[in-house]
């Protein structure tokens, strides 16, 4: 008799004794967990499930946790940088003994259902992530109200987003009337020290600047 089951997404044909590497279960070693989700039962007479058989189930006794054969995933990205990422993975699984299969009754074996060691983690996680993110984000904002005090809206200028803005007040830089009183020196100074590459004359803050620092 075989049996056709679904876990951690996958799907299964076993038999009474086979030995299967399983997406992880959170179930230790030497435990006996049920598989309940059974498409079709194969032997004498063939059942097939819609979607599941009623009542089948596989039993199955976990013999270790274990990890997967490492992947290597080699990432190029030819054009700009020229960036080159090598990342491997080893996956998490559980290796299972198949000890029984139920035509019938599996609903009332008691037996330990087989679930995802991926599920009970995510629960938990999810519950607790809320609770740690109230704090950070009450910081971040603050954070607009204290550089709005006597600076300008620098984003006004062409070219300039938050993250700009940021390097100039970082720098000093909070009002029109700074960048507008900029000479040459001023210029190249700041260029070199943000990394501008020239930023400033091409999108012609200065004049810019003297218009809104007039407004």
């Amino acid at each position: 008799m075989f049996a056709v089951m679904k876990t951690g997404g996958k799907q299964y044909k076993v038999q009474s004794g086979d030995i299967l590497r399983v997406e992880k279960l959170a179930a230790d070693a030497g435990e006996t967990v049920q598989f309940n989700e059974i498409l079709m039962l194969g032997g004498d007479k063939t059942v097939v499930g819609a979607p599941l058989v009623d009542g089948a189930a596989v039993q199955a006794e976990v013999i270790d946790q274990i990890k997967g054969d490492k992947v290597i995933n080699f990432v190029r990205r030819r054009r700009k940088h020229s960036s080159k990422r090598t990342v491997g993975h080893r996956q998490q699984l559980t290796l299972v003994k198949v000890t029984d299969i139920l035509a019938s009754g599996g609903d009332k074996s008691g037996v330990k259902a087989a679930i995802g060691a991926g599920s009970v983690a995510g629960v938990a996680a999810a519950a607790a992530a809320p609770k740690k993110a109230a704090k950070p984000a009450a910081k971040k904002a603050e954070a607009p109200k204290a550089a709005a005090a006597g600076a300008d809206d620098l984003k006004q200028l062409s070219g300039v987003g938050p993250a700009l803005e940021k390097k100039l007040h970082e720098a000093g830089v909070t009002t029109f009337a700074q960048i507008a009183a900029w000479t040459e020196e001023d210029i190249a100074a700041m260029d070199e020290k943000l990394s501008f590459k020239g930023r400033i004359e091409r999108e012609g803050w200065v004049e810019q600047a003297k218009e809104l620092a007039g407004k």
